[in-house]
């Protein structure tokens, strides 16, 4: 094994030396500015090193961070959008119920709207054809929810839930072929019925005389007829007649008020077993 110190050197004569040095090195650094030179100076050299090996710290810690800012931005976001639809339920009649209290203000003793249940879903997947238009929502039996009941989203009417399975339902669009929402026109409470076309973003007025009072821009809402949509939701705005008077009835068309195409998250109303509670 090779010494640190030749073998010529006593051990008594090493520790002197050492402990000379070390108290020179103490009473130096203590009375004299060279050793703060000496600190310095090593600081300055190692101190690239303490920020290299720092760098990972700080590059998880960021990436931790990042991760919980975008997940709590994510749950206020789902938290606000179904605040929104809970709520934009309620704002979607306050037109038709303050005409209503136009009308009806002589009736004040008579009972109040009954409040409805309503429950949030998400839409899954999309099930359409030509002239097919359904949705399956993440919502079923074991929800309380049944079959007819109406289904909206935050602009108005989308349609009515169809083969309520256990965990899942589908809905189907006010634009099937197969669908009809009782309506009546806003302006003037005449009551007509919407038929789908088979396309997203227009629907039919069936069965409209000529001498109807109809014009464009005229606002459809749920006229409470057949018991499935409640009264008062809108449905449709007027967007093309044609009045020809060699057909028996004129043709009218009209865009629904609800988003279908890009629909997320709907409301389910009716009398359910459980409501999801509001944000």
């Amino acid at each position: 094994m090779n010494l640190l110190f030749g073998r010529t050197i006593s051990l008594q004569l090493r520790l002197t030396v050492a402990v000379v040095l070390s108290v020179l090195l103490i009473l130096g650094d203590r009375y004299t500015s060279g050793g703060t030179l000496v600190r310095t100076s090593l600081n300055t050299l190692v101190s690239p090193l303490l920020y290299v090996a720092n760098v990972p710290y700080e590059v998880f810690s960021l990436g931790a961070k990042s991760l919980d800012t975008r997940d709590r931005l994510f749950q206020e976001n789902e938290a606000l959008r179904k605040k929104q639809l809970l709520q934009s339920e309620q704002l979607q009649q306050y037109q038709f119920l303050l005409r209503e209290n136009q009308q009806l203000r002589a009736l004040l003793g008579a009972s109040s709207r009954q409040q409805r249940a309503r429950l949030i879903a998400e839409v899954l997947s999309v099930r359409s054809s030509r002239y097919s238009h359904q949705v399956v929502v993440n919502r079923g039996a074991i929800d309380g929810v049944l079959e007819g009941q109406p289904v909206i989203d935050e602009m108005g009417i989308v349609g009515q839930l169809t083969q309520v399975g256990s965990t899942t339902s589908r809905v189907l669009l006010m634009t099937d072929t197969t669908h009809a929402t009782p309506v009546r026109i806003l302006r003037n409470d005449v009551r007509t019925v919407v038929e789908g076309t088979g396309k997203i973003n227009l629907v039919q007025l069936q069965h409209v005389p000529h001498s109807l009072d109809i014009r464009l821009g005229d606002i459809l809402v749920t006229s409470g007829l057949g018991g499935t949509f409640p009264e008062g939701y809108p449905v449709a705005v007027v967007t093309e007649i044609d009045r020809d008077e060699g057909l028996p009835f004129s043709k009218v068309y009209a865009e629904p008020v609800a988003q279908l195409d890009r629909i997320r998250l709907l409301v389910i109303l009716g009398k359910m077993a459980k409501e999801e509670p509001e944000a």
